[in-house]
């Protein structure tokens, strides 16, 4: 790391903590030429996952758009938050984890009712109501028989 005061290349890390939960790791260097101090960041680079959609169109992955829709399947329903935060974030880990860059909306869908599916049951058919496209009563009564199997 290149000290700002003076130029030098090398230093020493004096203390290192994370911050921002864990986000980032601040470090607190020392010139090994002049002798002075400085803070530097160590962030994780992500790269961004891009969804592709039914009609073939691509968006940028939107980690609340999930985190809204999962919320809404939740309403009404004995789902604390940090249970869909913490679902968000395993959608998302398994999402940063694939080397795939471009990930089918299909995929995302079936990730998030698969959580849905152990945290709350009538969430769950909510969620795969809207995802699914139900087109009438039989196609709901379907999936509620494949989770009464299950």
């Amino acid at each position: 790391m290149k000290c700002p005061f003076c130029g030098y290349a090398e230093s020493k890390v004096m203390d290192s903590r994370p911050t921002d939960e864990g986000a980032r790791i601040r470090r607190r260097r020392e010139c090994l030429q002049c002798g002075k101090r400085f803070t530097t960041y160590e962030i994780i680079e992500s790269l961004p996952i891009v969804i592709v959609k039914r009609d073939k169109s691509r968006e940028v992955f939107d980690r609340q758009k999930l985190f809204n829709g999962m919320l809404r399947a939740c309403q009404k329903r004995p789902v604390s938050m940090q249970v869909l935060e913490r679902a968000v974030d395993e959608i998302e880990s398994i999402l940063q984890n694939s080397l795939e860059r471009e990930v089918p909306a299909s995929k995302i869908g079936e990730l998030a009712m698969e959580k849905l599916r152990g945290i709350d049951e009538v969430a769950y058919v909510r969620f795969a109501s809207v995802y699914r496209q139900f087109k009438d009563v039989q196609s709901f009564k379907d999936e509620i028989s494949r989770l009464m199997d299950m």
